[in-house]
This record gives C-alpha cells, sequence and structure tokens, in this order.
C-alpha cells in the first residue's frame, strides 16, 4: 500500500511540474504575438512616413523648379492603408492617410508647403490605396502640382 501513495505521488508532482512549463510557454507565446503585432505596427508606419516624405519632398522641388518640371518616383505603400486623401485645411494641403493597425484605424496626415491641385475640375491629384510599389507622376503647374499614379 505505501508503494501506490509514492507511486501516485510522483504522478501529481509530474503533473504540477508539466503544467508549469505549459503556462511558462503558453505567457511566452502571448507576450511574443503581442510584440510582433506591435512590431509590424511600427513598420507599416515608417514605411507610410517614407512614401509620404518622399511625395511631398518631390512635389516641392517640383513646384519650386517651375512649371515645366515632371518627375515620375517609385515609391512602396504599406499593406493596410485604406484611405489617400489630400485635404484642404486652412489653405494648408495636407496628404492624409487612414492605416489598419492592430490597435484599429490609425489616420496620419502630412503637411505640404506647396499647394497641391485637389480640384477636380480639370484635373486632381490621385492616389490608390493599393498596396504594394507605385509609381507617381509629379508635375509642376501654373499655380500648383499635380500628382497622379502612373498606370502603365
Amino acid at each position: 500500500m505505501v508503494f501506490k501513495q509514492k507511486r501516485g505521488q510522483i504522478s501529481v508532482e509530474y503533473l504540477i511540474v508539466i503544467g508549469f512549463v505549459v503556462f511558462l510557454v503558453i505567457s511566452i507565446l502571448g507576450i511574443a504575438t503581442y510584440y510582433a503585432a506591435s512590431i509590424k505596427d511600427r513598420i507599416k508606419i515608417n514605411q507610410l512616413n517614407n512614401f509620404a516624405n518622399k511625395v511631398i519632398s518631390n512635389a516641392e522641388i517640383v513646384y519650386f523648379a517651375g512649371e515645366p518640371s515632371k518627375t515620375t518616383i517609385t515609391v512602396h505603400l504599406p499593406e493596410g492603408v485604406e484611405n489617400i486623401e489630400f485635404v484642404n485645411d486652412n489653405g494648408i494641403i495636407f496628404l492624409k492617410f487612414d492605416i489598419h493597425t492592430s490597435s484599429g484605424i490609425t489616420t496620419s496626415a502630412f503637411p505640404s508647403n506647396v499647394p497641391i491641385d485637389i480640384d477636380c475640375l480639370d484635373a486632381c491629384s490621385v492616389i490608390s490605396a493599393n498596396a504594394g510599389v507605385k509609381r507617381l507622376e509629379i508635375t509642376a503647374q501654373t499655380n500648383s502640382v499635380l500628382i497622379r499614379e502612373d498606370i502603365d
């Protein structure tokens, strides 16, 4: 009878140790998943910042060079961008993005120091929200800059 009690005690201790190890592994996996999502979001935001800075800086270069100036740039738009629009807020043009992150929809706006044509009477600046590499054509006009996606 003593032999059976020791054997049962060893089994219970074994189950406690295994349960503790499983708890640790699940905890570590949960923490790793949380940080992986956070890092993916940071990468998206950094790629979006690079996209916007390249578009706006090239728009400024073309604008200050004068009307016949034109350039084509290649930029990468990250996944998760739901909307891209040019917004006029009291005379300041912003390049505004709505991007999906792990915490929900995040809005980022980047101001432009030059006027960007957003009036769609004749032509307007348009960029699609599809992820991937984009070729953008930036053209200087008389009093503004026109930004269009070059679709070939």
